[in-house]
């Protein structure tokens, strides 16, 4: 059975979702940020970072959102959330899911927690401004590979579209990126 520490609406979304789609025995463990949760000592033997999530795999702990999500993947390909190595859709799979965890999830740490990244607190709204017109042009971006694509890789569902839609509402339940709730509401039928 996997142990999935998580907080609601964090990045600890995605691998939940993909746990639900392999249809894995799991338990969920709630890490409160609002106490800090995720900083006490024995959080920090689990996973040294103080982030959430981490998944606990037997003997095996793995942090990093998508690192949980390809390991779960990979150890049950029946899922296919993965396309077949070495493919034109594989390279595509990498290429989108990537982007979205070394392109447009960073910027929406800026956009949401500009304060955590900077020493003067009086340029934490320029910094959000400036950053919310970034991550508008990278789901512009998206958009226009949604537009001719059922899913974000093609035409099957995959990691990356659990991780976009993870994105897409964000930190408060904000709807950032319309076009991924088409994609849900597909899903959920």
């Amino acid at each position: 059975m996997y142990q999935l520490f998580y907080y609601p609406r964090n990045a600890s979304w995605a691998p939940h979702l993909v746990l639900e789609h392999l249809q894995l025995e799991k338990e969920l463990l709630l890490v409160d940020r609002k106490t800090q949760q995720q900083k006490s000592a024995t959080y920090l033997e689990l996973n040294p970072t103080g982030r959430i999530p981490t998944l606990v795999d037997g003997d095996q702990i793995i942090f990093e959102s998508a690192a949980i999500c390809l390991h779960l993947c990979e150890k049950h390909p029946e899922g296919q959330l993965i396309p077949v190595p070495a493919t034109p859709q594989s390279a595509t799979f990498y290429q989108w899911l990537f982007y979205l965890t070394t392109t447009v999830q960073p910027e929406l740490m800026l956009y949401f927690y500009p304060e955590k990244y900077q020493l003067s607190p009086e340029n934490s709204k320029t910094m959000s401004q400036a950053a919310e017109q970034r991550v508008g042009d990278m789901f512009a971006l998206i958009d226009k590979q949604l537009a001719t694509h059922t899913y974000l890789v093609g035409e099957q569902l995959t990691l990356c579209d659990y991780y976009l839609f993870m994105l897409s509402i964000g930190q408060v339940g904000l709807i950032l990126h319309q076009k991924t709730m088409h994609i849900w509401a597909d899903l959920c039928e």
